[in-house]
């Protein structure tokens, strides 16, 4: 079934800033997809300008959840996910690659972007043994978020947390990590934490590209070392290989041999 999100209403509509560049509609921009503004675009061509592989690495990200929920559901059994900043709407998102395996799969999105909120209906599809559902909310708030998802979602039961390049928008790591934290303590031993951010340390022109889209104006998104990505799981178990460079993340056969990027990732499991 399709659980309903609010529907926007003019005032939240015009709370969607057109004059000032969006990561997530950059994002979006990079996937391909058409839910930014000109400002957006040329934002992500001055981007690119700087770094031509950030196309790379927005598509790169995308596959790795794409291979992460595809484990989920068909290696561990995971039947409910909970994608928090999930973004604008483009291809394989988390509800279509869990379905598409296991009908009945449980997702519930959260974000705070008005331009998401406007764009819910587009997320909330699925099929009639499942559920979707959006919750308007934002990272920095974990309890309101566990509290929301648990409309949705048995949260007695293993569930999947997922958080795909999010963590980067809080800039102080003790903090990304208490958040991480906190969430993952409302959920049950056999639950899952997906991680993957931007990272520093594999390409500099990918770490001159942000430090000056952050310095822009813009809301910034900061690349850190791998060890703090790593850092994200303390306390849970690893899955192999490990916390590496996305396409190195359990790549698909006969896939094309591909560099280290600057973008890790991984997949653990509660104890």
């Amino acid at each position: 079934m399709t659980e309903h999100a609010t529907t926007p209403d003019p005032a939240a509509r015009q709370k969607i800033d057109t004059t000032v560049p969006h990561s997530a509609r950059i994002w979006n921009y990079w996937l391909g997809g058409k839910d930014n503004y000109p400002v957006d675009e040329a934002a992500g061509d001055a981007y690119s300008a700087v770094f031509p592989g950030i196309v790379t690495v927005a598509r790169s990200s995308r596959a790795f959840l794409r291979r992460t929920i595809a484990h989920l559901v068909t290696e561990a059994g995971i039947r409910q996910f909970l994608d928090i900043g999930t973004g604008l709407p483009t291809v394989d998102n988390t509800h279509e690659v869990a379905q598409r395996l296991a009908p009945a799969s449980r997702i519930v999105y959260v974000d705070h972007d008005p331009m998401v909120l406007t764009h819910a209906r587009a997320l909330l599809t699925s099929t009639p043994e499942g559920a979707t559902a959006y919750v308007d909310a934002d990272l920095s708030d974990p309890d309101r978020i566990l509290t929301a998802a648990a409309e949705t979602l048995d949260l007695t039961r293993p569930t999947a947390l997922i958080l795909s390049n999010i963590l980067g928008h809080v800039g102080d790591h003790d903090r990304a990590r208490e958040v991480v934290a906190r969430l993952m303590d409302g959920l049950p031993s056999g639950s899952f934490l997906s991680v993957n951010d931007g990272s520093r340390g594999v390409d500099t022109a990918y770490e001159r590209a942000q430090d000056a889209y952050n310095a822009s104006g813009a809301v910034p998104y900061f690349l850190r070392p791998v060890d703090q990505i790593t850092a994200f799981f303390d306390g849970l178990e690893l899955l192999e290989p490990g916390v590496v460079s996305v396409p190195f993340w359990r790549p698909e056969p006969g896939s094309p041999v591909q560099e280290p990027i600057g973008e890790h990732g991984g997949l653990a499991r509660k104890p």
